[in-house]
């Protein structure tokens, strides 16, 4: 099939609070808001476009994102310097969003901080 590809247009993620992960990913984070229709705001990380949905009918009750299941593993963005990745880990702190603290990657020989939006969906900040 050979599909060609500049790389990914966007990412969605269902949310079970919409306001909240919206405020956590514009506010928290300072994630750049693109675009905002009822239950989808989509933002700007990087050169990649992300998506929040609010849960609709079919989104399970009490329903909890698990990296475990099959599907989405983690969300890992690209952080160009040491610096950054420190000043970014101090923040996560302060906000108290969950995360690893600097850690370093012995397969790739990178050093990245990996957190958990308010759904618990995994993220990493990730040196280039």
């Amino acid at each position: 099939m050979n599909i060609q590809t500049p790389g990914i247009h966007h990412l969605a993620l269902r949310v079970t609070d919409y306001e909240r992960s919206k405020h956590f990913y514009l506010n928290t984070l300072g994630f750049k808001q693109i675009l905002e229709k009822p239950g989808l705001c989509l933002f700007q990380a990087g050169n990649n476009a992300v998506a929040i949905l609010g849960p609709t009918d079919e989104t399970p009750e009490n329903d909890q994102f698990n990296s475990f299941r099959i599907g989405l593993d983690h969300l890992a963005i690209g952080c160009e310097n040491e610096k950054e990745l420190k000043r970014v880990a101090e923040a996560l702190n302060r906000y108290e969003v969950e995360n690893t603290g600097i850690k370093h990657d012995e397969t790739l020989d990178k050093n990245y901080v990996a957190f958990k939006d308010p759904d618990r969906i995994s993220w990493e900040y990730y040196m280039v």
